[in-house]
């Protein structure tokens, strides 16, 4: 979410981010589902956006990549241990108790859970094999995406690094940090 906003003040908005999906369910599950099955149509599904972030997205970045070979990926990241703590908090969470929700939330929560499994995140995992998957992940996005289309980048590292690579001039004012563990609950949950 950090980086959504920070691209959305660079002018690089609307960004598509997860929570597009979860704000419009009917209409974007079946889109991320088809592309599950191999049947993506990325002008549809990211028409109105200028830029994505976040899952479903980083499950499709070789489809994505083969779609727009000129487009600049961004793979962000963070230590290994502090990302697999915070998955398995939230993420991995709420997908194991998928058969508990809603019916309402249950396509989405189905569809997330299919593209976070086809990223290598299947349900089960301890937090060793989550870390060893995140940097097998992070490994096999910088074999596909070249160098000069690529920035590895961590949140902390703030605003010189995203602009540089972006070519834009470093705005006024601090780096946007939110997306923290209460933020994701209160985002799945409506805001009750």
């Amino acid at each position: 979410m950090s980086l959504k906003l920070a691209l959305e003040q660079l002018g690089f908005g609307p960004c598509y981010h997860m929570e597009a999906v979860f704000n419009d369910l009917e209409k974007r599950v079946p889109q991320w589902n088809d592309a599950l099955a191999g049947r993506p149509d990325w002008g549809k599904t990211f028409e109105g956006f200028d830029s994505g972030v976040d899952w479903p997205i980083a499950g499709f970045y070789e489809e994505l990549y083969a779609a727009y070979p000129e487009a600049k990926f961004i793979l962000s990241t963070r230590s290994p241990d502090s990302w697999a703590a915070s998955f398995g908090a939230t993420i991995a969470k709420l997908l194991e108790e998928r058969g508990m929700a809603a019916e309402p939330m249950k396509p989405w929560l189905e569809m997330a859970y299919g593209v976070i499994a086809r990223s290598g995140f299947p349900g089960g995992l301890s937090d060793a094999e989550r870390m060893a998957r995140f940097e097998a992940h992070n490994e096999a996005v910088k074999q596909t995406i070249p160098a000069g289309q690529l920035l590895v980048f961590e949140v902390k590292q703030g605003w010189e690094p995203l602009c540089r690579f972006l070519a834009v001039d470093v705005p006024q004012g601090p780096f946007p940090r939110t997306n923290d563990r209460a933020e994701f609950w209160d985002l799945v949950s409506g805001g009750q």
